[in-house]
């Protein structure tokens, strides 16, 4: 037994090393730490074995020791650091310590690699710091379990997104094209014919089902990339992870799904023309059964490259749906139009999970976003060129706000759904023959707390129930509020038209209200109708949207409304035709 033995401390910066220390010998924790502590010695008759102890906080000028065990202190609270073995001298010795050290190297995943040099004849230097440097930028520990030979489950997982991203026709099967992009996206250069087909023997050689229709199965990609790992070629599949936007910890960087985005006050959010060809192609891929509606098995199919379900089933409330209740594609672009403008970071951060940056080969997704110019500039040039509009729907409780709401998706009082409400509906509109997406919000009628975000939009709808008596009276208080003085156009809806009209008690009735205060007349509107209700009021509110500056006497004129309902009816036409035709050519 030695008369002593000493203990070095060793560590990367910042570890808590010297505290550990200083505690030890103050029995608290030090309010204040020095760079180093001075070497201390534990004498015999406090330890059990009667042997003196040193220790030695170690720095890189600390004086030589002869060390009788080493500790190494890291703290837990930080990211692990990838560790080479190094064997140096190994030029003194005739014999390899290899058959010892592997099969330390092979318990602790946490060791990359160790490697055995002599610094004086030079063997395996530059070796041991490219070791160095592939630890640190492409480290085996995130990717593959070498006590299980097999890649780890956030890998697999990381790797099936990249895969479906790739799978351009969703057939599970990566064919050459498909595999040509992917090469091209990953490493700038697409791969010769011969090598694509080498790539599919390699795969073809050692399982049975990662080659199908001379394409590469999600089996068969998974296995390439545990090859390339196995065989040290980590830098391979650490290229695809982060080309895909993944962080050395296998999840995907904010910056990647929240690129920066600039939006000035009284700006607004859309997709651009790029970005709906995008949803387009994405919504194609997953229409199995051409039926141009999504199927709630498809919908999951589409959102499985995400790590949660972003639609509820409130989506179904809020935009329109077949008979079978599945989203149409027209409601799958409009629930897209509707995150866009009312939460414009989720909607990139949708885009990132289905690799719009790389499908469209764009630098960020910020790419599929238009910020539109300040409202006060479309009100001085008296145009615009928004293509989403907001109006907000106010009235007292059972006046008929949500029906309104459903109305605009086709859905009369039978057929309209009352579980998971939605307070938004959206859907196009046509006005001079212009598409345009109106955003209906219904607002609570809860009068005294209106929010900022309850007034703002770009039209109001102030709804009452012409069959009760006290529905109107909150109509008119909330306009003389807050809408009377503002810019904001407005417009009276008289819901429930098909009942008995109750006489209104307020001091004017509604048409008179309205003539008072310049505006249109009361619009009478039921849902309880045989047929779809009629769209005619969702046409004047987008026209009253787009054309605030325009005075009140030429809203009010019929040959106005007259163009507008035409210029809509004819679109919705020529709209119906080119669906169907582009459906005979799917």
């Amino acid at each position: 037994m030695s008369d002593s033995h000493t203990c070095p401390l060793v560590s990367t910066a910042k570890v808590g090393k010297t505290s550990l220390i200083m505690s030890l010998v103050s029995e608290e924790f030090p309010d204040d730490v020095p760079l180093r502590a001075e070497e201390i010695t534990i004498p015999a008759d406090v330890t059990p074995e009667r042997v003196p102890t040193h220790i030695v906080d170690y720095s890189g000028n600390a004086t030589d020791h002869t060390a009788n065990v080493i500790c190494i202190v890291y703290s837990v609270n930080n990211k692990k650091v990838p560790l080479i073995l190094v064997g140096n001298k190994s030029d003194l010795v005739e014999h390899s310590s290899m058959e010892t050290i592997l099969p330390i190297m092979n318990q602790y995943s946490d060791i990359e690699t160790c490697v055995e040099c002599s610094a004086k004849n030079l063997k395996n230097i530059s070796e041991l710091f490219y070791y160095a440097q592939k630890a640190v930028l492409h480290p085996t520990g995130p990717l593959y379990c070498p006590e299980e030979k097999e890649m780890k489950p956030s890998c697999i997982k990381s790797l099936t997104r990249i895969f479906k991203v790739s799978d351009l026709d969703n057939d599970g099967i990566l064919n050459d094209k498909e595999l040509n992009f992917f090469q091209r996206t990953c490493f700038n250069m697409p791969l010769a014919p011969q090598a694509l087909e080498d790539v599919k023997n390699v795969v073809r050689k050692n399982m049975t089902d990662g080659v199908e229709d001379n394409g590469l199965t999600l089996k068969g990609f998974l296995f390439l990339h545990t090859l390339f790992i196995q065989r040290g070629r980590h830098e391979t599949t650490w290229t695809v992870l982060r080309r895909f936007g993944y962080d050395d910890d296998l999840e995907l960087h904010q910056e990647y799904l929240f690129p920066l985005l600039k939006i000035p006050a009284d700006c607004t959010t859309e997709l651009n023309h790029n970005a709906y060809l995008f949803l387009q192609s994405v919504f194609d891929k997953h229409d199995k059964d051409r039926d141009c509606a999504l199927s709630p098995e498809e919908v999951k199919d589409l959102f499985k490259v995400f790590p949660y379900m972003p639609w509820g089933p409130d989506v179904n409330n809020t935009v329109c749906t077949n008979d079978q209740g599945w989203i149409t594609y027209q409601g799958y672009l409009s629930q897209w139009t509707l995150t866009t403008y009312l939460d414009v970071q989720r909607c990139l951060e949708y885009l990132g999970y289905l690799g719009y940056s790389i499908i469209c080969e764009q630098e960020s997704q910020a790419a599929a976003i238009t910020v539109t110019r300040n409202k006060r500039i479309d009100l001085q040039k008296k145009q615009t060129q928004r293509s989403v509009f907001r109006c907000n729907i106010l009235g007292a409780r059972g006046s008929g706000k949500t029906s309104f709401l459903q109305a605009f998706l086709g859905r009369n009082l039978l057929v309209s759904p009352w579980n998971h409400k939605s307070f938004y509906s959206i859907n196009t509109t046509y006005v001079y023959g212009q598409e345009k997406y109106l955003l209906l919000h219904e607002v609570m009628p809860d009068f005294d707390f209106l929010s900022e975000e309850d007034l703002a939009c770009d039209v109001v709808c102030l709804v009452y129930d012409v069959n009760n008596p006290r529905s109107f009276e909150y109509c008119a208080k909330v306009y003389k509020q807050y809408f009377m003085d503002s810019k904001t156009p407005c417009m009276m809806i008289a819901s429930k038209s098909d009942l008995h009209e109750a006489r209104q008690h307020y001091s004017l009735t509604p048409l008179d209200f309205c003539r008072k205060n310049k505006l249109h007349p009361p619009q009478p509107w039921t849902c309880n109708t045989v047929d779809a209700p009629n769209k005619d009021l969702y046409t004047k509110l987008t026209t009253m949207a787009m054309y605030p500056h325009m005075a009140q006497a030429d809203l009010k004129s019929s040959t106005f409304w007259l163009r507008a309902s035409v210029g809509a009816t004819v679109f919705a036409v020529l709209g119906f035709a080119m669906y169907r035709a582009i459906l005979k050519q799917r």
